[in-house]
């Protein structure tokens, strides 16, 4: 955006309606170009990483229930700082793949950035790929004792996400970024 060009929308006034260690939510006063004022409800969360750990011809995926769906899925490792900290992102990411799957990769590479819900939120993630994996115990949170983790094929992650088993938007995401890599 040049420096003379306006937001589309700009922010006039902006209030805190919830607040936890993992999000706020805010509702903003915001006027458009043509004036108009109106509302908008933002979800303010701390970036996240996501971890493709990559092993022969398939990869390392865990599955939990997930509240808010009331179901289990499957998805590539991911998480936050608590306490909406923010922290290195490789340094999360070796973080998180230890903790959720045991693995220590050791290679991480950083494949890149999106982002997601930007209609409600900034939150965005860093993607990386984990290989050279060594096997370890994982150290989950309490939130994770249910999970389960194990290693499947290109084919059967397509399978699961055909049959509804992977539903997570950053999972697949990711999956098309891994994909569009030279060796992808």
């Amino acid at each position: 955006m040049s420096g003379e060009e306006r937001p589309a929308v700009r922010q006039v006034a902006s209030r805190v309606v919830y607040e936890n260690a993992w999000m706020v939510v805010r509702e903003d006063e915001v006027e458009r170009l043509d004036g108009s004022r109106g509302i908008y409800g933002v979800v303010d969360k701390p970036d996240f990483v996501l971890v493709i750990p990559v092993e022969g011809d398939g990869f390392h995926l865990v599955e939990e229930y997930r509240y808010p769906i009331g179901r289990r899925t499957w998805n590539f490792p991911q998480g936050s700082a608590p306490g909406r900290r923010e922290v290195d992102p490789e340094e999360l990411a070796r973080r998180e793949l230890a903790e959720e799957t045991g693995l220590r990769a050791g290679t991480l590479r950083r494949i890149g950035y999106l982002n997601c819900s930007h209609g409600t939120s900034g939150q965005g993630f860093t993607v990386f790929v984990a290989s050279d994996l060594e096997a370890g115990e994982a150290d989950r949170e309490p939130e994770e004792q249910d999970m389960r983790q194990k290693w499947v094929s290109r084919e059967e992650f397509r399978a699961l996400v055909r049959d509804g088993r992977i539903t997570d938007d950053s999972t697949l995401a990711a999956y098309a970024l891994l994909t569009m890599e030279p060796d992808g």
